[in-house]
């Protein structure tokens, strides 16, 4: 079998060290998990696989984390039930102190989302899927 993307149902447990490997294959992929801010996610993408057994160890899962996973959509419910992107960011790969470089691409102010300084990684990744980055960014608005 060979699948064009990987996608994830929620992402708990010790099994998000096999997704990480997966999607370090050169896939597009996609999953979700439950966290507080997009930042908490990519922590807690960090810590799950360390789950796995004692021969995981983080000086693998956060270089891991960081070249395999390009952007983190934060949703929130609002009192009504409804979901709402809260913010984007982007993960650049690079790591220092096992701390994964994140940066803002959209954050919510006020009513709106609104762009942020920050770039999606990996260009070429959204070209070679045929997305135009520019065009999908539109202008940033200052802060």
């Amino acid at each position: 079998m060979r699948p064009s993307r990987i996608i994830v149902g929620e992402v708990r447990e010790a099994e998000s060290l096999d997704m990480l490997i997966a999607l370090n294959s050169g896939l597009p992929g996609l999953a979700s998990i439950h966290a507080n801010s997009a930042r908490d996610a990519v922590t807690k993408l960090c810590t799950l696989p360390l789950l796995a057994g004692e021969n995981v160890s983080s000086r693998f899962v956060v270089p891991t984390v960081a070249s395999a996973i390009d952007l983190v959509v934060h949703l929130d419910m609002l009192a009504d039930g409804r979901r709402r992107v809260r913010e984007i960011v982007g993960l650049s790969g690079r790591v220092e102190d096992e701390t994964i470089e994140v940066s803002d691409i959209f954050s919510l102010r006020g009513d709106r989302l609104v762009r942020g300084e920050g770039q999606p990684p990996h260009a070429e990744r959204f070209a070679r899927a045929d997305f135009d980055l520019s065009a999908l960014l539109g202008q940033r608005v200052a802060a």
